[in-house]
Formats: structure tokens, C-alpha cells, sequence
């Protein structure tokens, strides 16, 4: 059941938190507020946002990396330290769910979740213990809310993208034919949802860097290793090649790619200098593959100690990042794009554009269902 007053897995609201706009509720003052929150193998993490007059406004947030498919890989299921982590991660966030009041939310859970024996068992146990119901999402929906999270950051002038999101046990790859837009791109809520009907093809692989790290070995990676790794996503790869053939395409119209997740985001950190992690440098900045292939051999050179240090690494990520790198070189080496754009955004923001959306939130001149302004 979900927790009273809050949101079931279908993002219907409930009574306590349904602050829609309503006129006979009188509820005009401010938008409601929406949550998403993603249950990956590796992050929790939570958004909460109102709509805005070009898109999202961001309420509160939260990620944490919980490391919950540790070990899913070689035993088939999820351990009883992961899940303890996790769960202490969820109260957090539900106890931000309630605080902000959220009109609508909708919480997802996705690969280490879905191989993982007892995956449908943990939910339950979240759902008795936090009063989360948490939703087992499909690789297919996963690929399509990747697309509206970071529809925005498309180059309009490109005919063909590849959107992918390197995530912790799985990955996500979804080519979009960007000439079936119906309207011009002005990136509002509307635009991130038209993006889908541009989906030409999409696949997820069952690697991570979670996954992958954890096969071929993450502290003390050699080029050899490195090699493997990158072969072994080749081969998962190639199939989907095979059968659609974007490699052609992309040398006969203007294409780029577009990343979303930790991989691309330390990756463009560190090409960038950053001595923190900043979010507003990074998001959305642009790349030459070459420059991103520059971090990856310097990343090669240095030892396990010397990835900690990086200030856009750290301690949590630096038995990973290889792993992601070499997802991120297969995908260069199949499809040779010389640019690379970068998201931090995603499956959260995608989800909470939906939820906008089927509230009315896209409309012209604000208006809603209900006819207000």
C-alpha cells in the first residue's frame, strides 16, 4: 500500500497531498509540487520540482549511492547490507516526500531491481517499512523517460542523436530521428514529451558500471582489462547495429550524442578543471569526443589512490569509473559522432514532466484542464 497520504506507483495523488490546480480547492496561490525519485543499482535518487513557464523548478533533492546491486551480478541477489543501506536512503526520502507536500510522485526502481531474485521482495519490504510503493520500471519505459528528462539539451540543427545512460547495471541507448518534429524546439515540458515520438530505435544492455566493474576488476585496471571491457560491450552492441545501421546514417547527416549519467558528468567534470563538481558547468556542456577520449587515457594512467583524489571521483566512484569509460569508448568506437553534449538530468526529470503533463501542466499561457490560468 502506499503511504497515506502520499503517492501509489501510478502517480495518482491522494488526498493529504493533492494540491492540483483545483479551482473549487483554492489551492491558486503556487503550483503544486511534483516528486520522482529512481532506485537505481548503484544511486538513490530523489527530485522534487513545480512546473515552470519552461519547464521545471526545482523544490528539493537528494542522491545517495547505495551500491544496491553489489554483488547481484554473481550470487543472483540482492544483499542484506545493500538493502539495509538502501532503505535508510528511502527514509530520507520519504521524509522529504512529506515535507514538500507533493501533489504527485511517481518512484521507480530499475535494473538491480529487475535481475535480482529477491528485487520484488525488497520492494515489498521498502513498502512496510518506509511506506514507499515502488514501482518496477520496464527497460523500454526507462528508455523513453530518459528521453523527456533530457530532451531539452538536443541540438535542434542535428538530424539524428544518440541518448544513452550508462547506469549501474544497466545501460540504456536510444536513437532518435529528430527530423519527425512537428513544431519547432523551444524545450518547454511539451518538447520534452514530443521528443519520444522521434524514438527510432532503442536498446538496453544488461552492463553497467556496476556490472562491469565488478566482472573485469575496477581498482587496479590495466589497458588489457580496459580492452575487455570495451570489447565486451562491443559485443553486446553490434546486434543492435546490425540490425538498424546507424553508423551509415551518421556519416551522411549532422548527428551528435548525448550523455546522462555519472560516466559523462565526471567525464566532462574533469575535462573542465573543476576543482568541485559544479552542476551549472556541467550540464549541458558540449565536448569533442576527442576531449572525452583525453579523460579516458588520462584516467588509464593514473592508480586507484590517484582516481580518489580527483575532487569530480572521489572515494564512492573511483573502482567505476573505468567501467563507465568503457562503455562510453565502445559507443564512440561504433558510432564516431565528433560531438558529445552533456546531461545531468535524466529518468527523474522525465518522469516529472509526464506527471506535468498529464495535469495540463504543458499547455500554452498556463492553462490547465480545468480552464484556469
Amino acid at each position: 500500500m502506499a503511504k497515506p497520504g502520499s503517492e501509489d506507483s501510478s502517480g495518482r495523488s491522494h488526498p493529504k497531498t493533492d494540491r492540483r490546480w483545483d479551482g473549487e480547492a483554492g489551492l491558486r496561490d503556487a503550483p503544486p509540487s511534483y516528486g520522482a525519485l529512481d532506485l537505481g543499482t548503484n544511486n538513490c535518487r530523489l527530485l522534487v520540482a513545480r512546473p515552470s513557464r519552461r519547464g521545471l523548478q526545482v523544490v528539493d533533492a537528494f542522491s545517495r549511492i547505495i551500491r544496491l546491486g553489489e554483488g547481484v551480478g554473481s550470487t543472483g541477489r540482492l544483499s542484506e547490507p545493500a538493502m539495509v543501506r538502501t532503505v535508510e536512503a528511502l527514509k530520507v526520502c520519504s521524509a522529504k516526500l512529506d515535507r514538500a507536500r507533493v501533489a504527485r510522485s511517481r518512484l521507480v526502481a530499475t535494473e538491480a531491481c529487475r535481475i535480482a531474485e529477491n528485487g520484488m521482495e525488497f520492494l515489498e519490504r521498502v513498502r512496510d517499512q518506509v511506506g514507499l510503493d515502488i514501482e518496477l520500471l520496464t527497460p523500454e519505459a526507462e528508455a523513453r523517460l530518459a528521453v523527456a528528462g533530457c530532451a531539452a539539451l538536443l541540438d535542434g540543427r542535428s538530424d539524428l542523436a544518440l541518448v544513452f545512460d550508462i547506469g549501474g547495471g544497466s545501460s540504456e541507448l536510444i536513437w532518435l530521428d529528430l527530423s519527425r518534429r512537428r513544431t519547432p524546439w523551444r524545450r518547454t515540458i511539451a518538447d520534452r514529451l514530443e521528443a519520444q515520438s522521434c524514438i527510432a530505435a532503442w536498446t538496453s544492455l544488461p552492463v553497467g558500471v556496476v556490472t562491469l566493474a565488478e566482472r573485469f576488476g575496477g581498482r587496479h585496471v590495466t589497458r588489457e582489462m580496459f580492452e575487455g571491457m570495451v570489447e565486451h560491450v562491443l559485443e553486446l552492441l553490434r546486434p543492435f547495429e546490425s540490425r538498424y545501421g546507424f553508423r551509415d546514417r551518421i556519416a551522411a547527416r549532422p548527428a551528435h550524442l548525448l550523455g546522462t549519467s555519472g560516466t559523462v558528468t565526471t567525464v566532462a567534470g574533469i575535462h573542465l578543471g573543476l576543482k568541485r563538481y559544479e552542476r551549472s558547468r556541467v550540464d549541458g556542456c558540449w565536448m569533442r569526443t576527442a576531449e572525452a577520449r583525453g579523460v579516458t587515457e588520462r584516467l588509464l594512467s593514473y592508480t586507484y589512490e590517484e582516481r580518489m583524489a580527483e575532487p569530480c571521483i572521489g572515494r564512492d566512484r573511483a573502482d567505476l569509473v573505468l567501467a563507465g569509460c568503457a562503455v562510453l569508448e565502445a559507443i564512440l568506437r561504433l558510432w564516431p559522432c565528433e560531438t558529445l553534449r552533456v546531461a545531468d538530468r535524466g529518468l527523474r526529470e522525465g518522469i516529472l514532466a509526464s506527471l506535468m503533463a498529464e495535469d495540463g501542466h504543458h499547455r500554452p499561457n498556463g492553462r490547465r484542464r480545468n480552464g484556469s490560468e
